[in-house]
């Protein structure tokens, strides 16, 4: 998208450009998401900017009207700069990831990184982490009540002078200087978590419906809730719909704010609120020929965990809806882990442990429950869920469904999937590879049609 396109888009207010573009006013040293309320700045005035440390280099502020920190993600796919902006979507999901670290992931060398970052960016992988903690930071200092020196390290900074020094070289502004609310201390930490419409919440709230696991997980006409674990730290969410202003409003109790970062990137994941629903929409229309009506807003459903979505495919296997959804329950029930009044998933290590006699199933699938709990607990930071393929009683029906649910992943077709081949043989003929990189949704919007 070029500056004429942004002029255009800026001029619109359109809420599906949001967090797409920047725009900083050379009159004032400000720069803004494309809705913010502010009256419009004249044209002569204005700068574009693809990405907000692009502003920030520029020597331009945020604006703390439209808090261009508040702005929602960009989804790894856009564009064509793939490995530069997937080592981008790991660091806003993690910043404890160094560039080694990127680079074997990635499957590059830290050398080959560096330059592709730079060079799609123009600026360092440790540039781009410390205005990504400055960023965080200042959400949490404008949305919560944290002392800031919670709040520094909460961002990853090792001491409250260092934070201080980072915030007001990135952002020209003081941490103190943001600290102008009052908010209330007894609620935990109440965050809004944007999206881009169209988000089509009573197609999510239906299908969560049907597969909700009492008691981790809780749901409301408006909301949705669950608890949660990740690493060494436990804690729940409550996420609520507000359909007006393009948002959830989302209260987190959590016992270690250290992992705060991570949990909220998985939240939205879980959400699906990076996705931008008008692009993959009409990529997907344009190559169904007419198949079948679209549903508008469609979102993926994420699960909280890979294991556990492993979990529930495994229980899952051919069998109803209805029938793996009592199994999962059954198996929380039996062996969630308890504390201070709350559920939570069992983890891998339990499952590993247990021989499952309290479910009346074939002893193969009690087996690759087992197989599967065990290399979890072996492997705690294994995402390459292919690796599961080789445990018995692991395919790649569940394999897929882990991925298309508990990664996340855009590019899933759930072919092997009863209710897809349905759907499938209803529909006129189109060829489903063409719609890639988007089938995860197109797997969806086929669910739609049952």
């Amino acid at each position: 998208m070029g500056d004429q396109h942004w002029q255009k888009a800026r001029q619109s207010r359109d809420a599906r450009f949001d967090g797409l573009f920047y725009v900083a006013v050379k009159s004032t040293g400000i720069y803004c998401r494309p809705i913010c309320p502010a009256p419009t700045a004249h044209e002569k005035n204005v700068v574009y900017y693809q990405f907000a440390h692009s502003a920030a280099q520029a020597g331009f502020r945020p604006c703390i009207r439209c808090r261009p920190d508040s702005a929602p993600g960009s989804a790894a796919w856009q564009g064509t700069k793939t490995t530069a902006l997937r080592a981008k979507q790991l660091i806003d999901q993690n910043n404890q990831h160094d560039c080694e670290k990127l680079a074997t992931r990635l499957g590059i060398s830290s050398r080959y990184l560096r330059r592709l970052f730079s060079q799609y960016f123009g600026i360092s992988i440790t540039q781009y982490r410390l205005f990504n903690q400055c960023h965080f930071a200042k959400k949490l200092i404008q949305e919560t009540s944290l002392p800031l020196t919670e709040i520094a390290f909460a961002s990853g900074f090792k001491s409250v002078r260092r934070f201080n020094d980072a915030f007001l070289k990135q952002l020209n502004i003081a941490p103190s200087a943001l600290r102008t609310a009052k908010h209330p201390a007894d609620i935990g930490l109440t965050l809004i978590f944007p999206f881009r419409p169209p988000y089509n919440w009573q197609a999510l709230h239906g299908f969560l419906a049907k597969r909700l696991i009492q008691p981790i997980e809780w749901l409301t006409p408006t909301s949705y809730g669950r608890t949660f674990t990740y690493k060494s730290c436990r804690g729940r969410f409550d996420a609520e719909f507000v359909a007006d202003k393009h948002h959830f409003r989302v209260q987190i109790d959590i016992d270690n704010t250290q992992y705060l970062q991570p949990v909220i990137n998985n939240i939205r994941r879980v959400l699906d609120l990076d996705a931008d629903t008008y692009l993959i929409e009409a990529h997907l229309s344009e190559h169904i020929n007419n198949a079948f009506p679209l549903t508008k807003g469609l979102r993926l459903p994420g699960i909280w965990s890979s294991f556990e979505a492993g979990v529930r495919a495994v229980l899952g296997q051919q069998v109803s809806v209805a029938a793996a959804h009592n199994l999962v329950t059954n198996l929380v029930t039996q062996l969630g882990e308890k504390q201070h009044q709350q559920v939570y998933f069992p983890e891998p290590e339990v499952l590993a442990h247990s021989d499952f006699a309290f479910f009346k199933m074939p002893q193969a699938r009690k087996n690759a429950l087992h197989n599967l709990a065990e290399f979890c607990a072996v492997n705690p930071d294994c995402d390459d869920l292919d690796q599961w393929l080789s445990l018995k009683g692991i395919g790649s029906w569940t394999v897929s469904y882990a991925k298309l649910r508990g990664q996340s992943q855009p590019d899933i077709l759930l072919d092997g999937d009863l209710g897809v081949k349905k759907a499938q043989a209803a529909a006129s003929s189109f060829e489903s590879a063409n719609c890639a990189p988007f089938r995860s949704y197109l797997t969806f919007q086929l669910w739609q049609q049952l």
